[in-house]
């Protein structure tokens, strides 16, 4: 992201924060008495935007107007102080900057006061605006325009812009109030809230299905590529032209303040694309950024090292999904197999993961749609290899295992052999080492009675749990070539 320039087209804002105490209420009306601790002023719409995009590094070019007064001034002032940020900003004398303006107590808003005039700026600084967008595209890697309903971005402007993109062929990624999409026709992507899609496509907007049904007229009505939906606690709609939808789960885990969530949220979206990343991409980081975001106050921005800790934790979670009971993998095998998928199955010990292990599961893998491995449990390898083994817990073997992108499901198993887990599961493929014979494969018979099948796959030479052991102990010198 630190290589992408970013172009912002929208309607920047002051967002004022006025933070305090309350504890009593006042004796002239029912209403809280505030008394204020500090205040705090920052960069709001499209300058949330643009914030969010600096913090992870990129270099922003910001196109927006602002009056000739205190409020534009501070906005001037802040992008200063941002060497991220090149400002564009059109000064309009007799029209007073936006400034939203938020009372706090204790992590929770009071009110909200909002300072604008919204109305279009007039031809002359619609000219200038899009003066200002031939000039910037050319060096752009992805053009955003965050359209908070404001005026900035009127059609003229909106429609100038994305002919200028796309004539320059860069995406353009488009966060728009506007109930008519008219004015935004043929851009890359849009991003509205379920509310703001029902209200565009004039469909029911709650459902899955009824959102993507929405979401995909709006593709084929306005030419668009794509439209990403945000919807709360219900997490994120991607629907692609030409390609299924996809539902991301929420990753929020404590919403304090969703002011600017969505901000975030376009950021992330235009600065993968303009990374070079797919919509998919796009979107996982998007929706892992708009989790952490709303678990902050104020209208806050996500830095690199807190989206980083964000996927681990999500991969981490995602691994430790595949770790099923028999009965939940069995009704994932027979999920698969209904939808035409072929399922794949070895099983092992698997302790201390090497090179031949890895050779295994990719040869199992690549015989399969959905590999599933059965894992002995610590009672059972006890079993087979003796005291002092396993080295490692069934959970420790079970999560690796689970994280390897070739795995799509473990399963523990307590007895000698898988051959009660191998009947539960009906694999279509039965896979073992070569160090086997295909009659002595347990669950071989049963496999191929269903039609199935028994691969052998290749060992590496020279890579075993025991010889890594022994080396461990001192009691082999030699590595394995």
């Amino acid at each position: 992201m630190p290589s992408v320039r970013l172009l912002c087209v929208g309607d920047v804002m002051l967002d004022h924060f006025i933070y305090g105490s309350v504890e009593r209420i006042s004796p002239e009306a029912p209403i809280p008495v505030l008394k204020v601790a500090r205040e705090n002023r920052m960069l709001g719409g499209a300058g949330n935007v643009v914030r969010n995009a600096t913090a992870l590094g990129a270099r922003v070019s910001l196109v927006a107007i602002v009056g000739d007064d205190d409020a534009g001034r501070d906005i001037a002032r802040l992008i200063a102080q941002h060497e991220n940020i090149g400002a564009n900003l059109v000064v309009i004398p007799d029209r007073p900057t936006t400034v939203k303006t938020r009372f706090v107590a204790h992590a929770q808003q009071l009110l909200r006061t909002d300072r604008e005039e919204i109305a279009a700026p007039g031809a002359d600084v619609e000219r200038r605006l899009c003066e200002i967008i031939d000039s910037e595209i050319q060096d752009a890697d992805v053009l955003v325009i965050s359209d908070y309903g404001k005026g900035a971005v009127g059609k003229a402007v909106a429609r100038h812009a994305i002919q200028a993109a796309r004539k320059a062929r860069k995406p353009v990624v488009v966060d728009t109030k506007a109930a008519d999409l008219g004015a935004f026709r043929g851009a890359s992507l849009i991003t509205p809230n379920a509310r703001e899609l029902s209200a565009a496509a004039h469909l029911p907007a709650a459902t899955d299905a009824e959102v993507e049904a929405a979401a995909a007229g709006l593709i084929s009505d306005f030419d668009l590529g794509a439209v990403v939906v945000t919807r709360s606690e219900r997490g994120m709609t991607v629907v692609e032209r030409g390609k299924a939808a996809v539902n991301l789960a929420t990753e929020a885990r404590e919403v304090f303040d969703v002011s600017g969530a969505g901000d975030t949220v376009l950021a992330l979206l235009a600065l993968t694309l303009g990374a070079g990343g797919d919509l998919g991409e796009a979107a996982m980081l998007a929706n892992a950024g708009a989790g952490i975001v709303v678990g902050k106050t104020g209208t806050a921005v996500v830095h690199p090292d807190e989206l980083l800790r964000a996927l681990r934790s999500s991969e981490m979670k995602s691994a430790q999904n595949k770790i099923m009971s028999l009965d939940a993998v069995a009704d994932a095998a027979a999920g698969w197999r209904a939808k035409g998928l072929s399922v794949g199955f070895t099983n092992g010990c698997f302790d201390l993961l090497h090179p031949g292990h890895v050779s295994l599961l990719s040869q199992a893998r690549a015989t399969c749609d959905r590999l599933i491995v059965g894992l002995n449990t610590d009672a059972s390898v006890r079993k087979l290899k003796g005291d002092g083994r396993p080295v490692n817990s069934e959970m420790a073997r079970a999560v690796v295992l689970a994280a390897l992108e070739t795995v799509d499901a473990v399963v523990l198993f307590d007895e000698d052999t898988p051959l009660k887990a191998i009947e539960a599961i009906k694999p279509g493929v039965l896979v073992k080492g070569a160090d086997y014979k295909i009659e002595t494969v347990v669950g071989a018979d049963f496999v191929k009675s269903h039609g199935g099948r028994v691969v052998l796959a290749d060992l590496v030479p020279g890579q075993s749990t025991t010889g890594v052991i022994q080396r461990m102990d001192g009691k082999s010198k030699a590595p394995p070539r």
